[in-house]
């Protein structure tokens, strides 16, 4: 069953988000895909420099489809329809870079964020390999437009979720899905092996242990190098939903896309399928995971 989200703003598709909804929830577990989007809108190639195989350099390309058994298993995948080089919904809303714009951004814009300073805010002013996105300054009125087209709808989704899981579970456990380059995961030291995932649980502060700690031993058991936390964390999803003390837990998931992808051509390799049925096979362990302990205690009537 999928549960499409209307359009708002001026975003050309009637739809900015989409969740893959099981016809019974029976998990805690939400999965999420926000950068896999592959909808660029007209707007978007209109008014920028680079084509469309050069925007796409940013996208975690086919990451919702490793993803997209999860209602098989009882648990909603909710995946972002827009590009991230449109809209960056791992960013926070204030995170706009006042060089993209011809007239002036609010205030409270959060223009000293090192993202921002990096060219990656919530509308990004580049692409992953550097490259400027726009040849002209935009005007803040595209800004709010898309946020509340794509930002806005996704991150609502995001929240209705959580809170549909803590009513039912006392618990949501958020499973934030990326890839990262391969460059990425290149050893740290020479002789090391390539690192294949990266699990990001802002050291500690945004779920539990045991949940790390299960995903890692499941990702080991089937022979990929797992690193915690570095070179990635987690980013500003992560840490604005991950609340254990709140009961909610969110670990972001990155995969080295030298696993599955040609990042040349932005093209599935022969070892796509294994890797999605090894992610068939992750999701339907986390599904089995005991989250007892992680729920809050229920108030006395």
């Amino acid at each position: 069953m999928k549960q499409d989200m209307e359009r708002e703003g001026r975003f050309p598709s009637p739809r900015a988000v989409e969740v893959l909804a099981p016809p019974a929830v029976r998990s805690p577990l939400i999965f999420a895909s926000p950068h896999s989007g592959r909808e660029y809108p007209g707007e978007l190639l209109k008014n920028s420099r680079l084509d469309r195989h050069s925007l796409r350099q940013s996208e975690d390309s086919y990451v919702d489809l490793l993803f997209d058994e999860a209602p098989h298993f009882g648990a909603p995948l909710l995946r972002a329809l827009f590009p991230r080089a449109y809209v960056d919904v791992n960013r926070s809303r204030d995170e706009l870079d006042p060089r993209m714009f011809a007239d002036d951004v609010p205030k409270t814009s959060d223009s000293r964020s090192s993202r921002v300073i990096a060219g990656l805010g919530v509308i990004p002013r580049i692409v992953a390999d550097g490259q400027d996105i726009y040849g002209r300054k935009l005007y803040y009125l595209d800004a709010r437009g898309r946020l509340a087209a794509c930002y806005d709808p996704y991150h609502r989704t995001l929240r209705g979720l959580i809170d549909e899981s803590r009513g039912r579970f006392g618990c949501a456990i958020l499973i934030d899905c990326h890839s990262m380059p391969s460059a990425g995961g290149a050893p740290f030291r020479a002789g090391e092996p390539r690192i294949d995932f990266v699990l990001g649980d802002r050291f500690g502060s945004s779920c539990a242990p045991s949940i790390i700690r299960f995903v890692e031993d499941v990702l080991t058991g089937m022979g990929y190098q797992v690193a915690r936390n570095a070179p990635y964390a987690g980013g500003y999803v992560a840490s604005s939903y991950g609340r254990p003390r709140s009961g909610v837990h969110a670990l972001q998931i990155e995969i080295n896309r030298a696993l599955y992808l040609d990042e040349r051509r932005i093209a599935r390799t022969e070892g796509f399928e294994p890797l999605r049925r090894n992610m068939i096979s992750l999701m339907e362990r986390l599904t089995a995971f005991d989250s007892d302990d992680l729920r809050l205690p229920q108030a006395a009537e």
